[in-house]
Formats: C-alpha cells, structure tokens, sequence
C-alpha cells in the first residue's frame, strides 16, 4: 500500500504566511481562508490508478452536516469549501497545499489522508493543526482592511486601560501576551462553557462565527455561572490570602494560574483585569479586539434609562438602590460583520465579561453594535439596551428624608458617558471614541435617539423630554434654588498631603438668601460605593444680590489615611439649602483622585536586542511617617522579579538599578509596581523599543 512515513508541517513558511509566527505552541497554526503547505513522505511513489483525499475533522462528533468534517478529493474543489491541490514534488516526496473556507470552525482539527486504490481504501492519521480567525482575508467575518490596525487589534502583545475619572484619566500598562502558552488554555476555555456541555456538537459547530464565540468567551472569563471561568469579581472588603485586583499587570499569570488550578475561578478580578484578559483571549483566537473605558459609566437595574442616587438630609451617601454609576468601567469591542443585523451595523461589537446582570440565564454580554448603540436601536441581539444606558442614562439625584420620603433634587441629562477611550493605533496615545456612540449631548440627533430608546422600551406614546424621570417615582419637576455651587480644589490633591477644597456658591438672582450648607466626604470605590465617612461638617453662609462666596474645607491626611483603598479616592458633597423658601436644595458633589508620587523609570538612549541594559528605577513614600516592608515587582513581557527594599523615611525617595537583557526587537512594555505596609500597587510602567543588533 501506499503509505505515508513521514510529514513536514513546513512551521516556518506557514507561521510567517499566516501571521501566526510569535505562538508559542509548537504544532501548526493558520489562519483560515488562507492556503498552507504540507510535505508528506511516502514509502514509494504513487502510481496511476491510486487516488489521494484528505479528511478534516473537528471536535467530539465531527458531521458534514455539522461542517465539522470535510472530504476532500486531490484537485476537485468539494461542497465544504476545503481544497486540496498537489504542488511541485520528487520522486520520495510530495508537496500539497491546503485550504480552508472562510467561514470555517476554528480550532484543532485533525488531519487525515485517504488513499483508495481500485476498490480499496485506506486512511492514515497525519495529525493535527490549530485553524484560527483570519483578520487578513477579504471573505472571513473579521476581515480587517487596513494593516496597521491588524497589527494593534490582533498583534501587538502590550496594551494600556485607561482609567481614573472623567477629569483625571490614567494611563495603566496591561500585557496582553496572546501569543505566550496560551493557545491551549484558550481553545479548552470554550469546551468548559456551558454551550459546550449542552449540546457539545452544535456548540463546536457553530465555533465559525465570532458574534457566537465572542458571546461565549465574555461568559468564560467571569467564574459567575459554576461553568469554570476565569476570574472571580470582588468590588469590596478585604482581600484576604487572595489577590487585590490592582495587583494584576497582565493576562498571561492569570490564564496560567486558572490552568494551574485546575480551572478554578482565580481570585479577584474587577472590571479592566475581566476587559484585559478577554482581550488577550479573542486576539489569541484571531479576532481584532480592544479596550474601551467608558466614564462616569451607569448600571441601570430597572432599564428605564435613569439613574437613581439617594442622600441622606446632611448630604451623605447612601448605599440603597440597585442603580449605580460606576468612575469609569473597562469593555472590550470586537471587529466583524453582522450579518444578522444587516451590513450597516457590522463593525466594533461591545462585548463585556465583566458580570453585571445575567443574558439569557447567563452572565454574558454581547455583542451589541457599537452602530446600533449609537442609533437608540436597543431591540437588537445582544443586550444592546444595556451598553445603551451605560452611556446614555439621565442621572437623578433624591434626598431620603428621616420619614422615608424621597424627593429629587437633581437631574443630569449629560454626565453618563464621557471622554468613552481606547488606545491608539501604534502608539500610547489615548482616543476619544465618544462620538462613535452617541450624538452630542443636546444636540437635536441625541434628543431623537433617546426618544426612540424610550419608545422601544416603554411603548409609542412615551416622549417625554429628558427632564423627567421615566421611572414614574416623581411627577415633581426639578426646581431651580436659584444658586450655584461647585468644589474647587485649591492645589492638587497628593496622597499623604492635607487636602484642601473651595466651596464655591454663587447667587444667581439679585435676591439675598441665607443657605445652610451640610458637608460631607467619605472614602469611596471606583464604583461609588462608600467605605468610611471621613468628614462632616456644618456651616451657614448669606449670599447678597449675585453675589458669590468661597467657603474653604481641609481633610487632614489624618483623617483620611487609614481609609483609603488602592482606588484612592474621596468623593466630598454639599447640601446646600435656601432658607425659608420651602427646602429649595442644591446638591454639589466632586470626586477626587489622590496622585501617587510617580515611579520613575529612565532609560538609556538606545537598547538593542541582545545587549544587557541598566534601568534606573526610582520610587517613593509620600507620607508623613515611615514606611517599611517595601517591595518593588518589575515586570517584562511575562518574567517578574520581585526586589525587597529597605525602609523609607517620611517623603523620601529612592532608586535602584535594574539590569535585563532583550531577546527580541520591537516594543516591550516595562511594568513596575510599588508597595508596603502603609499603601500598595502603585503603578508605573515604560514601553521600550529594542533595535537590532
């Protein structure tokens, strides 16, 4: 019989071919719609008469019906869209190229070659490969036409979250590393799915679709549904023997721990450690993805497009309610065509994995049209009603009266959903990406898509103006105090430093008015949510005809410090009331963000790959006492080295050098995180470019 005795993946040519070079894994990799080449060593020639095929085959019960199995014949173009034709050979050996539809299941298949001589047929088991999305062919759902967006959406290894607030926004280095040991960490996280456990051969064949696998993966990488995902989420408390959230510098640690531990959820995640690693995931599977961080970002649990947040009669927080508006929270849109929908809303597609609120039964969101988001279309698959109203909701604000009466005191049709950021292409640079999706706030194209929106939701006749609250708890308009009021900080507010705050009030009219101002600030979360009351305080001031005063307000560092989390944040609100003219209130509110006394981190001029280099890395403490057990973690690409320091004094600060050796040209991104006894995680990081040598 003609037999095969030998097969040469030709790695080199293929990998370089399909972009798929950088994968540490050592079998095959391609791309599909994409040819490859394979060598096949036989133990004679083939003679006339004998006829070659190959068989592909996919997952636990491989169908044509499925296409999860294609056969087909040497040179004869097949229904299943796999092909298979000879190319120049010796008399030992024979070269063949292969290709793969488009529209193909990606995954591990194995490969088959069928040799049928008269009426005997007999097959050999040649192996396996890993078939992946193509972004680089014309007929594949994530076709992506221009090439330096391929290489930040689908290969670039080092991203930046941008966080903080809409006023303060930071820029945090994340290491992707989608091509690390991670391919098969990947592929098994869609056989753990639930999809997969309930019908395991629909699941692998519907793998061809990325709307499907994207849905999938934002299931996978949350630990909410007992269905082995990835991380766990923890917004509150302490942390115990598990990791804080802001510990994360990367994805590659957490996918291999998650393997190391048999498929446990690890333990903690929070919003732009879910967006980071789903983001190495589909870039690893072949699919362009980013990170978007939407500010002063709102959940609204009752979908009526308002956000409702409630205060006690001195102005404090109150943790009651199920709405809430987020600092910022971190998303990931993915690239493809939306046949479903139609054409004209194919593009970025929102997926979240961070879990919200359950989609069908399952903690899952997306893929909502960025396009559709936009146009108020919030009926269309999936969950676009609620990407919708995390950056389009009114947001109201109630006092909770001692008798538990509520009354609104404040609508804000604008401040959902500001300064909505990505990375740019080929630099660190941050983009505004708000106007992908919505219209500008005011303007008559934003006042018709909320209309619509609410039409959807609530029924045809519902048109009313953004004023009033749908939810329908007050039919009460908002009514103007007739004064102004907004916190002004009177020097950048530094962690370890006294803060000191101006309350600025203004009359608007020529009438004098007598206002009692009930003060209050808490340490908070990022989400909002309060951790301790730090201040409380309360004051009278008379404002004559349009007359404005500034009222100073200090927050000693004692008063903060112990408090604080990593978030450091504080969030200060005035209750300022009008006397005698009927409770008539104003609500002023500012959140602030402590700045860290920067990590700095310096670099030589040039670096060249296989050189030792020398960083200096200098850190600090910024308290007004000492500091001990410090520890500095430095990170590259996926090595960490941990360097316990001495003691810091009170404001001192101090450096170390830091020696490594580049094993590969182009960007790397140099993570280093500080911590002690007295705070923790504070971050820095550097991209460097190594030349060649």
């Amino acid at each position: 019989d003609l037999t095969p005795t030998h097969i040469s993946w030709q790695p080199s040519v293929n990998a370089s071919n399909h972009h798929t070079d950088r994968y540490a894994n050592t079998e095959l990799t391609v791309r599909r719609g994409q040819a490859f080449t394979i060598t096949l060593y036989f133990n004679r020639p083939k003679q006339n008469g004998e006829s070659l095929a190959f068989v592909t085959e996919i997952g636990p019960s491989p169908s044509e019906s499925h296409r999860t199995r294609a056969v087909f014949n040497l040179s004869e173009a097949g229904p299943s869209g796999w092909s298979a034709a000879q190319g120049p050979s010796d008399s030992g050996s024979m070269n063949f190229v292969i290709s793969s539809p488009p529209n193909a299941v990606i995954g591990r298949y194995s490969l088959t070659l069928r040799v049928t001589s008269g009426n005997k047929i007999t097959s050999r088991f040649l192996g396996q490969f890993v078939l992946l999305f193509n972004p680089w062919c014309t007929g594949d759902d994530v076709f992506m036409s221009n090439e330096n967006e391929r290489q930040e959406y689908v290969l670039n290894e080092n991203g930046i979250i941008f966080v903080g607030n809409a006023r303060y926004i930071e820029a945090r280095g994340w290491y992707y590393g989608q091509f690390q040991d991670l391919l098969n960490i990947c592929l098994t996280m869609l056989d753990l799915s639930l999809y997969y456990r309930q019908d395991p051969a629909m699941d692998v064949s519907r793998r061809g679709d990325p709307k499907y696998v994207g849905r999938v993966i934002s299931s996978m990488i949350n630990g909410n549904d007992n269905d082995n995902g990835v991380l766990l989420g923890k917004w509150q408390g302490s942390f115990h023997s598990h990791e804080n959230p802001s510990r994360w510098d990367g994805s590659v640690v957490i996918l291999q721990k998650w393997r190391q531990d048999n498929y446990r959820p690890v333990q903690y995640g929070q919003c732009w450690v879910f967006a980071g690693v789903m983001c190495t995931v589909l870039r690893c599977l072949g699919i362009p993805t980013r990170l978007i961080s939407n500010f002063n970002s709102a959940h609204d649990v009752d979908r009526n497009l308002s956000i409702d947040k409630y205060y006690d009669s001195s102005g404090r927080s109150l943790n009651i309610g199920k709405d809430s508006t987020w600092d910022y929270h971190v998303w990931n849109e993915s690239w493809f065509i939306r046949p479903d929908l139609g054409r004209s809303y194919s593009g970025w597609q929102v997926l979240d994995a961070t879990p919200q609120e359950q989609s069908k039964g399952i903690f899952q969101c997306g893929p909502a049209s960025v396009l559709a988001i936009k146009e108020g279309e919030v009926d269309l698959d999936y969950d676009t009603l609620f990407v919708y109203t995390e950056v389009n909701a009114d947001c109201n604000r109630w006092i909770v009266y001692n008798d538990g009466t509520k009354k609104r005191v404040y609508c804000d049709t604008e401040i959902i959903g500001r300064s909505i950021s990505t990375k740019a292409v080929g630099s660190n640079s941050r983009v505004d990406v708000t106007a992908n999706y919505k219209y500008p706030e005011g303007s008559s194209e934003e006042r018709r898509v909320y209309k619509k929106a609410l039409a959807k939701i609530f029924g045809t006749s519902i048109t009313e103006g953004r004023t009033e609250s749908p939810s329908g708890r007050s039919s009460e308009t908002v009514r103007n105090p007739g004064i102004a009021g907004k916190f002004k900080l009177a020097e950048p507010p530094v962690f370890g430093k006294d803060i000191n705050l101006i309350l600025v009030l203004s009359n608007l009219s020529s009438d004098r008015k007598s206002v009692k101002v009930d003060m209050s600030a808490s340490t908070v979360l990022y989400t909002r949510r309060t951790v301790a009351e730090i201040l409380k305080a309360t004051t009278s001031v008379d404002l004559g005809s349009k007359q404005g005063k500034h009222i100073r307000v200090k927050i000693p560092y004692t008063h903060y410090g112990k408090y604080l989390t990593t978030d450091k944040r504080i969030q200060v609100t005035a209750l300022c009331e009008v006397m005698h003219m009927r409770g008539l209130k104003l609500l002023v509110e500012k959140t602030i963000i402590l700045e860290d006394t920067n990590i700095i981190i310096k670099l030589p001029r040039r670096i060249v790959v296989n050189r030792a280099v020398t960083l200096e890395i200098s850190y600090a403490n910024p308290l007004p006492e000492p500091v001990s057990r410090c520890v500095l973690l430095v990170t590259l690409m996926n090595q960490q080295v941990k360097i316990n320091l001495a003691r810091l004094a009170p404001r001192e600060r101090s450096k170390i050098f830091f020696e490594f050796t580049p094993r590969r040209t182009g960007p790397l991104q140099l993570q280093v995180d500080f911590s002690c006894d007295k705070f923790s995680h504070v971050k820095g990081f550097v991209t460097i470019s190594v030349a060649p040598a």
